[in-house]
Formats: C-alpha cells, structure tokens, sequence
C-alpha cells in the first residue's frame, strides 16, 4: 500500500461506511480514531456514546481509555454507565456499534473470552464486558480487525457475543432484538454478510491485495461477492486529518 499504512486504510475505510449514521457506539482504539474520523468528514453530525456515560462526546484527541477526561468535551450529556445500556442499548437508540475479536466466525460470532478449553485455556481473555450486550442490542454491528488465520476461525473456542449464531434467521428465531454484524473491516479487505445465509461475504479488496492473501488467513472457504470491489484508496484529506489532528504520534495508524 504506497503511501499509507494497512492500519490507515483500516480506519478511514470503518470511517467511510459511518456515512450519514447518527448514533454510533465506540470503545477506544482504530474504532475510535474511525468515528472521530467520520464526525470530520462523512458524519458531521455523528454523536459518539460511550459505554463509561458520555453521549455526543466531541474530543479534541483520542482519548486513551473510556474513563479518559477528554471524553466529556463538548459532551451532549453525561449519565450513569447503567442508563448507557439500559436507555440507550436496551431501549434500541444505538444506531450502530463497534466492535474487536479475538477470534470471529462465517456468521460473526465472536470471542474475547478465552483461546483454547475454558477450563484450561491458552490464553485467557478479558471476556464480555459490555460486548455481549451491544452485539445484542445495537441495530447494526460493525467489526474492526485484523485479517489474521488465528482471527478467522472456523470454530469458536467460545461464544462471547452474538452474530449470526449459525446463519439465516436464527437471531430472529430466538428473540435477539439487534440487527446483527453487518461489516466487519479489516487492513486487507471488507466484509458485508448475505442477506439470507447472514454468511460472511469478501465484498471488496484493500488496494494490492489479491483473492488467494485473503483467502489464506481465513479458516474457512470465503464466499466472494459477485460484484468484488476494489476499495477506493485513502484520500490527501482524510490522510491528513488521521495524521495531524488525530494520531500524530502514530499510536494506532
């Protein structure tokens, strides 16, 4: 990728599809940097939501956890951490949320639980916290990642929060109230998911970026798009922003 990083092109691709969205949930991270992205270019009038309590955080830098005072500038309001999931979540305002994987399947499930048996794992995670909720609850989940093999498995070790479950209408079936993953984007491809298999679907490729790299740190065998894309490259502008105004130590681009 001449000129810029995969970690850039990540972030202004997850910031490109916030066009026109005006609720968004977020956590710190290339999400972050993407939203606050998007309030800069495509979603001027996105109102960020934080799971700490903050509603239409306008920060002037990336803050560096969710407890980070920068959050509050510019806030539209600050409330209890229970009202952030109970009225907003719960009550089915958030228009979208993101959110990262240790390991995610065909369908979007994901895992931040633990690598291995749950009695005795490789690696421990850190678990759900507020994950399993939004992935309920949020009308539409976008996944942020890396495109890794050990990423994109053809079984979960664990089910930490929902996607698809295992495709079709079984969401709808069980009473999940949220639409689901509907993109996940990662540093050398996006992702959409079937309108009717809810299966994971290689909809565009990363500038460079060939069909057999993809496939090879993919578990599975990838369905592809009948109209695979190739994604537009980041432009001087939303370069500029990301570099100067965001993250011009680098921390996440």
């Amino acid at each position: 990728m001449e000129g810029y990083t995969p970690s850039e092109m990540m972030i202004i691709a997850a910031a490109r599809a916030l066009a026109g969205v005006k609720t968004v949930f977020v956590g710190i991270g290339l999400p972050n940097a993407a939203c606050n992205l998007a309030r800069r270019t495509v979603a001027p009038d996105l109102a960020l939501i934080y799971e700490s309590g903050v509603y239409g955080a306008r920060p002037e830098r990336l803050p560096f956890s969710i407890g980070d005072p920068a959050l509050v500038t510019g806030a539209l309001s600050i409330f209890p951490m229970a009202d952030v999931f109970g009225l907003y979540l719960q009550g089915g305002w958030v228009e979208v949320a993101f959110l990262g994987a240790a390991q995610i399947d065909r369908y979007g499930n994901l895992n931040t639980t633990v690598i291995g048996d749950y009695h005795r794992p490789k690696v421990r995670l850190p678990g759900s916290g507020g994950a399993s909720d939004i992935a309920t609850h949020a009308r539409r989940v976008f996944i942020v990642t890396r495109l890794q093999r050990r990423r994109f498995v053809e079984r979960l070790d664990f089910i930490t929060s929902p996607g698809h479950l295992d495709g079709g209408n079984r969401r709808r079936e069980l009473g999940i109230p949220g639409g689901g993953p509907a993109l996940v984007v990662t540093d050398r491809a996006i992702f959409t998911f079937d309108d009717e298999t809810r299966e994971m679907t290689l909809s565009s490729l990363h500038p460079g970026v060939t069909l057999e790299e993809v496939q090879a740190e993919i578990g599975w065998e990838i369905k592809v798009a009948s109209d695979l894309k190739v994604t537009e490259p980041p432009t001087e502008e939303e370069l500029r922003i990301l570099r100067e105004e965001l993250d011009p130590q680098g921390i996440y681009r």
